[in-house]
């Protein structure tokens, strides 16, 4: 058996129990270890679905050109999407992200536009207008928009909800995930809870971001955001994609956390995640081993782990990166 092309290696992504990192925790822990996509993240899932999409809709014809404000890993499935159907890809990515992925981008033959990381989202030099400018100006083009484009949020109801369901055979109570667009963890939410409204979904949130605020008292509050090292988690808006109604409580996480946490999967685990991935997973520990949460030995955790850690050689498992931000 093989597939047609690249794109049929998506998904399936395996469910793996978590020991040492998460030896306090009074259930068991597993992580949904995305990094076996082939584009590296749980990206390469929207990236693919959300083209067909389009195309099934007629808003992207054969030869245009995708366009798509990224931290990278959105980026690095397009261009695995692009390859395989003659597409053109112009990935805007802002200063914040690291070289290695810029590289990723680039090595697939993608067009990269980079954007200063600290201006406003509706300053015009920001990724998500440049973004959109580059739509109107370029013949042909479609602006894909994961933030606000439901398919977004569908793509995971109808994949990795599914996945996690039959993996650990409908005996998963809690499920842990951080929000950047908010099509993770929400369209996982969605069919999870169809299947059972017992499971409990937690946001992990980065702090610099404002969706822990805005979850606890629906203010989406501009003196929340401030800047942040962790890349693809958290937001600036509250995007299309986050339905607070789908999740039942939010936890948060600083830099450092996120980072050692990256770096215990690594070391006691054998699994080699990004900084979003330690977020992830530091969230999930902190919230299950609080006793007000009364978690019990019978209870499963799901984390899911977004992305690898190839993508952060020069962050997260630099130490001379790490020291100079004194997260080591």
């Amino acid at each position: 058996m093989w597939y047609t092309d690249i794109l049929g290696a998506i998904g399936n992504t395996p469910l793996v129990r978590i020991n040492r990192a998460a030896s306090k925790a009074p259930c068991t822990v597993l992580a949904k270890v995305e990094s076996f996509n082939p584009g590296a993240s749980i990206k390469d899932r929207i990236a693919a679905s959300m083209v067909q999409e389009a195309e099934s809709r007629g808003d992207l014809q054969p030869g245009a050109t995708i366009i798509e404000c990224t931290s990278g890993n959105t980026g690095a499935g397009l261009a695995l999407v692009a390859i395989s159907k003659g597409y053109r890809l112009i990935c805007v990515i802002s200063t914040k992200q690291s070289q290695e992925k810029v590289d990723v981008l680039k090595a697939f033959g993608a067009k990269v536009v980079i954007c200063p990381q600290s201006v406003a989202r509706a300053d015009p030099r920001s990724c998500h207008s440049v973004a959109r400018r580059l739509a109107e100006e370029v013949p042909g083009s479609w602006h894909m928009n994961q933030y606000d484009n439901l398919d977004n949020a569908q793509t995971h109801y109808l994949t990795t909800g599914p996945e996690l369901w039959h993996q650990s055979e409908g005996r998963i109570t809690h499920l842990f995930a951080c929000a950047g667009t908010g099509g993770t963890i929400c369209g996982t939410s969605r069919y999870l809870k169809e299947q059972n409204p017992e499971i409990r979904v937690i946001g992990v949130d980065p702090v610099g971001s404002l969706y822990f605020k805005y979850f606890h008292d629906g203010t989406a509050d501009p003196a929340e955001v401030q800047p942040y090292l962790t890349e693809g988690a958290g937001q600036d808006v509250v995007t299309g994609n986050m339905a607070c109604n789908l999740i039942d409580d939010f936890v948060r996480v600083d830099d450092r956390e996120a980072a050692m946490m990256a770096r215990h999967l690594a070391r006691q685990e054998g699994i080699f995640a990004g900084q979003s991935s330690g977020l992830a997973m530091a969230g999930a520990v902190q919230w299950v081993c609080d006793t007000q949460n009364r978690l019990q030995k019978e209870h499963i955790a799901v984390v899911i782990l977004p992305d690898s850690g190839f993508r952060y050689l020069s962050k997260t498992y630099n130490d001379g990166w790490m020291r100079q931000h004194n997260l080591l």
